[in-house]
């Protein structure tokens, strides 16, 4: 299997929300996780309530039955995963789509798209 296939595959299951969808689910009580790394967030911004989660522990830190769960971490959290340019946040939306987030979904274009629509951010 290729990336692409992988990619592939991981959205064939997601609702992907443009970002003006993704600003409009926020207002409506979804909760926006940016995994984006700390460099990135500093030298472009941030979304403004969005819960700053590392990529590397993300699963770890949604999954509702594990003990190094955020508060936040359910099963019908309403979640959309934020990352650049909206590829890792595909795959890690699916990834906690199989841990029975059943809600988890990605932001298209990412953060730059956001940016480039003219969102908010901080």
């Amino acid at each position: 299997m290729t990336i692409d296939e992988l990619l592939a595959e991981a959205r064939a299951d997601l609702v992907r929300l443009s970002p003006t969808e993704a600003l409009q689910a926020q207002e409506d009580g979804a909760v926006l996780i940016d995994i984006r790394p700390e460099a990135n967030r500093v030298s472009e911004g941030g979304l403004p309530g969005a819960l700053v989660v590392e990529r590397t522990v993300l699963e770890w830190r949604l999954d509702p039955a594990c003990e190094a769960r955020l508060p936040e971490a359910a099963y019908d959290l309403h979640v959309v995963v934020v990352c650049n340019e909206g590829y890792s946040s595909s795959l890690a939306a699916a990834t906690l789509r199989r841990l029975g987030v059943h809600r988890a979904t990605d932001l298209v274009g990412g953060f730059r798209a956001w940016k480039d629509e003219g969102l908010p951010v901080c």
